[in-house]
């Protein structure tokens, strides 16, 4: 049971953490407000209340292009990530493996090192190999940041593995192959899959990254970017709002799914 200084700390670390959290979001609900109502000399009218700014955002072509860029730049690059990461996570296990610190610091360094010196060391070389700059170096790019992530937790979950598992599939008759089919990849799943969303959501916000290998091609937070340099608009602030909310429902399903892992360990 706690003492009466316990629960004063208590009291005050939760009132710091709420002041932080309403400092930091504040701007955010602001603008998903702004985004539905008018202001007519700093007073909110409620009574203006419409999603008329939703409606004309979609009717926006730019926005459109670059929500279709970010969902085929997202979905390529967390696609690859996954694959490379089962493949270097089971390599590293290999008993035979060589090179694997080696490997790891070049899955790491990207992720660890700041978004904008990893941009531009991807810029300096796709212009040293006359790639032009699109959506195929922006995937590389994310592809390149999100790795880390997908192949830390298949890894994780593949050290945690039983060995005999695998022993029992060979005592049984079993291929490498079909081992690799029915025990190892079902086993991996889990950590698959929330690797691939939590890649998914890290691609999605990614800016500085896709700054330097987008070329004339737009994602939506370069799309938002540009047309907030012109000033905040009802148009603007239901822009931002989308993205809050893809990016909260993205997170909520990386916690669902850890919390599922941990809860499940086996």
């Amino acid at each position: 049971m706690l003492n009466r200084s316990e629960r004063i700390a208590d009291i005050l670390a939760g009132v710091l953490t709420t002041l932080v959290l309403l400092v930091l979001y504040a701007p955010v609900f602001i603008s998903a407000i702004f985004s539905v109502v008018q202001v007519n000399d700093g007073r909110i009218m409620w009574e203006t209340f419409s999603l008329q700014n939703y409606v004309s955002m979609w009717s926006n072509p730019s926005v459109v292009d670059a929500l279709s860029n970010t969902a085929i730049v997202a979905a390529s690059a967390v696609a690859i990530a996954s694959l490379l990461a089962v493949l270097l996570a089971l390599y590293a296990e290999w008993p035979g493996v060589i090179f694997r610190r080696g490997i790891e610091i070049a899955i790491y360094l990207p992720f660890l090192l700041p978004p904008i010196v990893t941009g531009l060391s991807l810029l300096v070389s796709s212009s040293q190999l006359g790639i032009s700059r699109g959506l195929m170096t922006i995937i590389v790019g994310h592809t390149v940041f999100v790795l880390a992530v997908a192949y830390r937790l298949v890894l994780t979950r593949l050290q945690s593995m039983p060995r005999a598992l695998v022993e029992a599939s060979y005592d049984l008759g079993a291929s490498r192959l079909q081992t690799f089919r029915f025990i190892t990849l079902p086993y991996l799943a889990s950590a698959i899959v929330t690797g691939a969303v939590l890649a998914l959501t890290l691609s999605f916000d990614e800016t500085l990254i896709s700054v330097f290998l987008a070329g004339d091609r737009m994602t939506l937070p370069l799309r938002l970017w540009a047309m907030m340099r012109v000033g905040f608009t009802p148009e603007i602030n239901a822009l931002v709002t989308l993205v809050l909310l893809v990016s909260l429902v993205l997170a909520a399903l990386v916690a669902s799914r850890l919390r599922i892992g941990n809860s499940n360990p086996e």
